[in-house]
């Protein structure tokens, strides 16, 4: 699980760690390095943004073919997309730069900073707030899709490398944001995409996939949010990618980006 609901708003896990973390290192920074109360907050401040930059920076380089056909998703600052050894750099250039004349300072700063970063990559890693994913295989749930007619979920890995199952609603804009790139991703060879609807009307949904002209084999409708439920999902969108074998290899709740979408796909 990448993210937790706090009342009506959904986290991602990754980023709660970083607010975590930010604070251990401004407390740190503020009683360890001796820093005038002006000179701390502009190192503080600093710091934060050039980590922003470098990770967002690193991302996109690092993904620079999914980025390159659309290059506005780069300013898209609230999606995922954040390398952290890349902003823990940049970080460190600042410090030294502005604390070069402070060599004590600088060299706490710098070692607060990697530790910090340590201390985020550890979090990251254990996930000690995000439990166990709830799916594990491809359920044995058959849906009827807007045409009335049923689907067999696990029948659909004998056709494909790779199968990925959106829950969704027309009421959760992050939702209607990733449906482009998942339509993208259904037309490629050995990829079915399957977007399933949690717990809303049918006529809703036919006229929203009509009015954006998405075409999906597989769109889905489950009234009873019988997915939400096996998946232990907190919140909308949430995607589970499984395996030619039916096996969950991923699951990400949240808004997709291209970047991710890309990365599942190059695993089939």
């Amino acid at each position: 699980m990448n993210a937790i609901a706090l009342g009506p708003v959904l986290i991602a896990l990754p980023r709660l760690y970083a607010i975590a973390c930010a604070l251990v290192l401004l407390l740190a920074g503020r009683y360890l390095l001796g820093l005038p109360r002006s000179l701390h907050g502009k190192w503080f401040n600093g710091l934060v943004l050039a980590w922003l930059l470098g990770a967002r920076l690193g991302h996109v380089l690092t993904h620079w073919e999914s980025y390159a056909e659309t290059p506005l998703e780069i300013v898209k600052l609230w999606q995922p997309g954040y390398h952290g050894l890349w902003g823990m750099l940049f970080a460190l250039v600042w410090s030294a730069w502005l604390l070069r004349s402070r060599l004590i300072a600088m060299g706490g700063a710098m070692a607060l900073i990697i530790g910090t970063s340590s201390l985020w990559l550890v979090l990251v890693t254990l996930a000690p707030l995000g439990g166990s994913p709830g799916l594990r295989q491809l359920p044995e749930l058959t849906l009827e899709d807007i045409d009335g007619e049923d689907v067999f979920l696990p029948d659909l890995v004998t056709e494909s490398d790779i199968v990925i199952v959106n829950l969704w609603a027309t009421w959760c804009p992050p939702c209607l944001r990733e449906m482009p790139l998942l339509e993208q991703a259904a037309r490629q060879e050995g990829v079915t995409v399957v977007v399933a609807n949690q717990g809303e009307d049918l006529l809703p949904v036919v006229r929203y996939l009509d009015e954006q002209q998405l075409d999906f084999r597989y769109a889905l409708m489950d009234p009873r949010q019988q997915l939400t439920a096996l998946t232990q999902s907190p919140g909308l969108p949430t995607t589970v990618v499984f395996d030619s074998q039916g096996r969950a290899i991923d699951q990400h709740i949240g808004e997709l980006t291209r970047a991710q979408l890309d990365g599942w796909l190059k695993q089939d």
